[in-house]
Order: C-alpha cells, then structure tokens, then sequence
C-alpha cells in the first residue's frame, strides 16, 4: 500500500529552477572561499581581489531569486524540489550573512578610516608611511578637522590614555600586548633620551578578509606617568566599518587591566655608609 501511495509522488518531475538555486548556492559558497584566499594572500591587486569576492556574494544572491522562483513554480504545478530550495536558502544565508552585517555597519557608521585618541597631534606613521603609496591605498597624512568630528561623535570613547607608571614600564607593557595580539611589529623605539619618547608601529589584520590596518603607539612622559596615544588608520577603503575604533578600545582596556596587575617594583636597597674610621689615640 505504501509503495501505491507514494508512487504517483515519486513520478512528479524535480523543478529545473530548484536544481538551479541548489548548484548556484553550492557554486557561489566554493567562489567565496576562494575569493577569500584571493583577498587574504594577495594573489591579485586589491581591486581585482575584492571584485572577485563581489562576484561570488553576486552569485548567492541570484540563488536566493532563483530558489524563490522555483518556490512559486511548485506551489502552482506541485512538482518536486523543496528540500533543494531549503538547502540553497540556507547556503545562502551562510554566504551572506557576514556582508549583512558589514552592509548594516556601513549605513550606521561614519565613513572614515583613520581613529586616533589625539586629533589635535596625531601619531605619525613614519615606517609604514612607506608602505602607503598607490591608486588605492589611503594616505598615511591625518585627514584632520573633518575626521576629527566625525569621530567625535560616533566613538566619543576614543582619548589619550594616562597611567600612573613610567615611561620605561609602560612601553615593556604596551610592546608586550601588541606581541601578544601577532601583530607584525615593523618598528619599535624605547623612550631613551633625550626625547623619552616611546614610539610603536605594526601591521594588524581584519579577522576574515585579512585587510592590513596601520596602527602606531606614542608614549610620552608626563611626570612620573605616561601618556599613551594611539592611532589605527585601514590601509584600503574610505569606511573602516568600526574596526578601528574597536582595536583601539579593546587594546585601552587591555592596557589598563595590565598596568592594574602589574606588580609594584621593589624599592632599590639603600646605599651602605662607609664605615667612620677609628679616631687614633
């Protein structure tokens, strides 16, 4: 009986449209991990690299109409094709996921891609203003007043950051954490006389594309504290999409939380007074 019953069923044709949605879903989540790599490994210029990832998201794109077309096509002539609908929905919703999200963050955030905690007297990149040149990279020059405001008020978080600790001390702590993230550490100079001005640069990575973002450390004395200025500018695209005021609030906190934890240093021992020699007699 259940053989007879289902058998009408199994004769019904697959929906040409739902084979499509799957395989296009399937395609377009292969293109995107390879244009990941693309991205990630530099395999072609920047823009060619990011097109090819547009590309891919393009293609999960034209599954979901494809799948919703072939939704509609079995709803009127009850062919069969769901579950190849469902799974390219759901491919695709995996694939796009991400772009959502950075789509949303750049229609709430400001377009500006260089934070610093000093607006007024901005680190400079001087090793890395180096590796700033072409068509497509953003300048390593502060873009001023304009960015200024605009960061103002998205991230009014953002200021320079004073501990009560030595120059000296505070740069071992610093250059420690930015080590400990695996940034790449291009150039790194202690506060020494006579300016006793600690200066940091290196290379972090966004976390899927992998896109270098700048960041340089300024550590100056202030009595016997230390002012800690940071910068983190993304080396590609006029919209940082957030990441750079988020690296450099969690890297404030994280400062914090070690300077807070750092053992207080023995005081040195008193000199020896040299014995009082023997009055004679």
């Amino acid at each position: 009986m259940a053989r007879r019953f289902s058998a009408p069923y199994l004769k019904e044709p697959v929906s040409g449209l739902a084979t499509w949605a799957r395989n296009l879903a399937v395609f377009s989540a292969v293109a995107t991990l390879v244009s990941i790599g693309v991205v990630r490994f530099g395999f072609l210029e920047m823009r060619p690299a990011m097109a090819t990832w547009f590309g891919a998201l393009a293609l999960a794109g034209v599954s979901i109409l494809l799948a919703l077309a072939g939704f509609a096509a079995i709803w009127q002539n009850g062919s069969r094709g769901i579950p190849r609908i469902l799974l390219a929905l759901l491919l695709d919703a995996l694939i796009l996921a991400y772009p959502a999200y950075l789509g949303w963050q750049y229609r709430t955030l400001p377009a500006i891609h260089d934070i610093t905690t000093d607006s007024i007297d901005p680190p400079r990149f001087e090793t890395l203003a180096r590796l700033r040149v072409g068509d497509d990279v953003n300048t390593a020059v502060y873009a001023g007043l304009y960015s200024a405001e605009r960061q103002r008020a998205a991230y009014p978080n953002i200021e320079t950051l004073q501990v009560e600790m030595p120059v000296q001390r505070a740069y071992d702590i610093v250059l420690q954490l930015v080590n400990r993230r695996k940034w790449r550490v291009v150039d790194e100079r202690s506060p020494q006389l006579p300016k006793r001005e600690g200066h940091i640069e290196a290379v972090a990575r966004t976390t899927i594309l992998s896109l270098p973002e700048d960041v340089v450390i300024r550590l100056r004395p202030d009595g016997d504290d230390t002012r800690i200025d940071i910068r983190s500018s993304s080396r590609y695209f006029e919209s940082d999409l957030g990441s750079n005021a988020a690296r450099i609030a969690k890297l404030t906190e994280d400062i914090n939380t070690a300077v807070e934890n750092a053992p207080t240093p023995k005081p040195e021992p008193a000199a020896k007074q040299p014995a009082k020699a023997k009055a004679k007699k």
